[in-house]
């Protein structure tokens, strides 16, 4: 049951404050061990090697020293004749950091928001989520962006911690944070990380590929759309990511849009096949049904682990 409870505390912390700017946040301290070891390793020969053995050091060294927190938490608890508060308490902010569910939907109604006011605003505001080159981005682009992002996120910041978390606990939850955060910084098909960054994208698409699949039948489901399972399916495997397309291909089913085209990366053209087929102009009311969609995915997607946990409580 303290489980259950750490679950739903946490996820209630993200749901009223997402992340404050003014909050330490793990992720951050994982960018700069991760920037550290690119910086030192990524250069010379071997560099798939060196960038294999970072990725392994960094993600079972984050499930560790999380196991060994909480172990210590508890011991110290028991000692000071506070049970298992400290390490449940400990348990609850760990799980708030790994979810981001809040502000990736504050984010995307900021974008649509500052593309309504104008075109710069927009492009500046976008490039906050998207990797790509905002500078050239037409309003609609802008729009189509943030959509994309919200659900590839859906299942990065909110579906796969869960699903880790229900299968490994807090320290499963945390490592995936680190494999999420590594291809995110190393993961990209460019000069500079091709070699380095294989494992690490690798990595990051063996730990996605049940969640991102999960993901899309979630909002399917939601969305009154299960019908589309098979469209999506099919759609969801033209993306150049094996996970990314799937969610992106429930989203364009639900909204009977198009998704993809031209990206730029690095100063690189990246062309990523079109998921569906209605190029039709995206309005603030899709930008509002595609957040409902990802709440109730997200709130189903929570019972979810709950029933999980209860079951192997009892069973």
């Amino acid at each position: 049951m303290s489980r259950i409870i750490t679950l739903l505390a946490g996820w209630l912390l993200d749901l009223l404050i997402g992340d404050p700017a003014w909050l330490p946040h793990p992720v951050v301290g994982f960018g700069k061990l991760i920037a550290a070891g690119e910086k030192h390793w990524n250069k010379g020969k071997n560099r798939r090697l060196k960038g294999a053995l970072l990725t392994i050091l960094l993600v079972v060294g984050t499930f560790a020293l999380t196991l060994f927190l909480l172990g210590a938490l508890r011991y110290l608890g028991e000692k000071a004749g506070l049970g298992h508060w400290l390490e449940w308490i400990v348990k609850a902010v760990l799980i708030f950091f790994c979810l981001a569910g809040t502000t990736l939907i504050r984010e995307v109604r900021e974008v649509f928001r500052a593309v309504d006011r104008s075109l710069e605003e927009g492009r500046t505001q976008v490039a906050r989520i998207v990797g790509r080159d905002t500078s050239e981005l037409s309003a609609q682009e802008i729009r189509t962006a943030a959509l994309e992002t919200l659900a590839e996120n859906l299942n990065d910041g909110v579906i796969a911690p869960l699903f880790w978390f229900a299968l490994l606990g807090v320290p499963g939850m945390m490592a995936y944070k680190m494999i999420n955060t590594l291809d995110s910084m190393i993961g990209y098909r460019n000069e500079r990380y091709l070699d380095f960054g294989r494992f690490a994208a690798r990595l990051d698409d063996v730990a996605g590929w049940i969640p991102a699949r999960l993901t899309a039948f979630l909002m399917l489901l939601v969305g009154g759309k299960l019908g589309k399972i098979g469209w999506v399916h099919k759609n969801g495997q033209l993306h150049l990511s094996p996970n990314s397309g799937h969610p992106e291909a429930a989203l364009a089913a639900i909204l009977d849009c198009r998704f993809g085209g031209p990206h730029n990366y690095f100063g690189e053209e990246v062309w990523k096949p079109y998921i569906g087929t209605n190029d039709r102009l995206l309005t603030t009311a899709d930008m509002q049904r595609a957040v409902r969609i990802n709440r109730l995915a997200e709130t189903v997607m929570v019972l979810l682990v709950i029933l999980i946990l209860f079951l192997s409580n009892t069973l």
